[in-house]
């Protein structure tokens, strides 16, 4: 892997951050690693992480989730589900919109629904698909009605993608006003259980590339650094920084390949299997050096709701060594007198990523392919997947390949997948969205390598902060160590 380029300067934000540090008790320094963080309403199309940290402390959503990833109250107070499973209730807090008007549950209703209308845009639209209707019942209770039951609702209104928007403003915990350099002051006053006395809590939240970002947390010019993935991960590893102050997420979610032409050589699933076999997951795994990851050769991963862990298939248990001379002899076969064509693949920028590249073009290479990266994907075989799961379920990682969001799919786990989403009866469900997915190995329409990687830079000053599963992290209460309890 390439070495660390000298550190570019982050301008006029790393100017004021390193003003800013000789003050402890100024604000605290974020930087979440991308451009710079925009307020942008989900319905408009996707969101880059940036914004998603934005959009997640300066718009809440009727639930939130809290540093461990749990779910907590965020406009409602409190809801209640009912025994069925298809109704839930949500009581608002008394709260005011930015301008000083009240909120009402009609308003919240009708800008939840304006995220799912058809037009929109928004990522997570196609996931909350069992949900009939939005209603106010009063002022401020509000029913989500669905026509199968859905345990993780919960956990898909606490994404960022769902917080609630109102003429471009949010609701807070944080009030968002532009900083110098492209930053965003993000400020809140909290008052005391007593209502006596009232604290005030400031942060600087900027953009940055992954190298400027630790840059500035190496030089004590940031406190905290998000949104860290595998492809920029080595270059955190080369640089000294204070002990315990790399974290990782234990994410949920999808990192492997996905085929992106529908015909020609590669469009074989015999093809497709041979490749995934011949991937060495161990090293690029213990490369990483990421402390639980593993490597996987299944589309669902161990501990999703409902589904037991998928069972590894047997050629797992035979050492890459091992199964090398096997490999290289069904390559030969499949190919017949062809030449192996070459395979482009769409991958990030990092070092990471090159290493990958450089696993594939070793592993693939042995069987007589030929691996390029792709200028772009539309020039690819295929395309790298990184993302984390929004929710447990083993319903988001099936229908990350129906028919209408990938270009290589199986009809039949289609059918499959719309039965499980209008069954009412869970274990059915389960068993149907098992049944989907091993359409979908059985199909290597997917080729799974590890869970994703997402790993954050945490100072001293920051108190609580932990990994989760989803890597959503709240800036509420950094500075607060966390209580015995928690």
């Amino acid at each position: 892997m390439r070495h660390l380029a000298a550190f570019a300067a982050l301008g006029t934000l790393a100017i004021s951050l390193a003003a800013c540090r000789q003050e402890p008790e100024g604000a605290v320094k974020v930087i979440a690693i991308g451009g710079a963080p925009t307020l942008k309403d989900p319905a408009l199309g996707s969101l880059a992480f940036p914004d998603q940290v934005l959009l997640t402390n300066a718009a809440e959503g009727l639930v939130r989730f809290d540093p461990t990833g749990n779910i907590v109250g965020g406009l409602a107070e409190r809801w209640t589900v009912s025994d069925d499973g298809l109704s839930y209730i949500f009581r608002l807090a008394a709260r005011n919109w930015p301008d000083g008007r009240k909120i009402t549950a009609d308003q919240v209703a009708r800008l939840l629904k304006r995220q799912l209308a058809s037009r929109s845009k928004n990522g997570l639209k196609d996931n909350l698909g069992a949900i009939e209707d939005i209603v106010a019942m009063t002022d401020r209770v509000i029913e989500i009605s669905l026509v199968a039951p859905r345990p993780d609702l919960l956990s898909f209104l606490a994404q960022p993608q769902m917080a609630i928007l109102r003429n471009g403003q949010g609701t807070g915990p944080f009030r968002a006003t532009p900083a110098p350099g492209g930053a965003i002051k993000l400020s809140r006053e909290i008052v005391s259980p007593d209502d006596e006395t009232t604290t005030k809590q400031e942060l600087l939240l900027a953009g940055a590339g992954a190298e400027d970002a630790i840059r500035a947390f190496a030089g004590n010019q940031a406190d905290l650094v998000l949104g860290g993935t595998f492809a920029d991960l080595p270059l955190a590893q080369r640089v000294k920084l204070p002990r315990n102050s790399l974290r990782f997420d234990p994410a949920s979610g999808l990192f492997g390949l996905v085929p992106l032409r529908s015909s020609g050589p590669l469009d074989k699933a015999e093809v497709r299997h041979l490749l995934s076999e011949a991937i060495e997951r161990d090293t690029f795994v213990s490369a990483l050096s990421v402390p639980g990851l593993s490597a996987r050769a299944t589309l669902l991963e161990p501990g999703l709701d409902g589904n037991p862990a998928p069972p590894a298939p047997a050629w797992t248990a035979t050492p890459h060594a091992d199964r090398l001379a096997g490999l290289q002899a069904r390559a030969k076969r499949l190919l017949l007198k062809n030449p192996a064509p070459t395979i482009r693949v769409a991958l990030p920028e990092g070092p990471g990523a090159d290493f990958l590249l450089r696993l594939l073009q070793r592993d693939w290479g042995q069987l007589g392919f030929t691996v390029e990266r792709a200028k772009s994907s539309a020039g690819a075989d295929f395309q790298l997947v990184d993302e984390v799961a929004p929710s447990s379920s083993a319903a988001w990682f099936v229908r990350r390949f129906r028919c209408t969001a990938v270009a290589v799919c199986d009809p039949k786990a289609d059918e499959l997948m719309d039965a499980a989403r209008q069954t009412p009866v869970p274990a059915q469900r389960y068993a149907l969205l098992a049944q989907a997915a091993a359409l979908i190995d059985s199909g290597q329409l997917f080729i799974p390598v590890a869970a994703p990687v997402r790993w954050s830079l945490v100072s001293d000053r920051i108190q609580n902060f932990a990994g989760n599963r989803y890597a959503r992290h709240t800036l509420t209460d950094l500075e607060v160590r966390p209580s015995a309890g928690d």
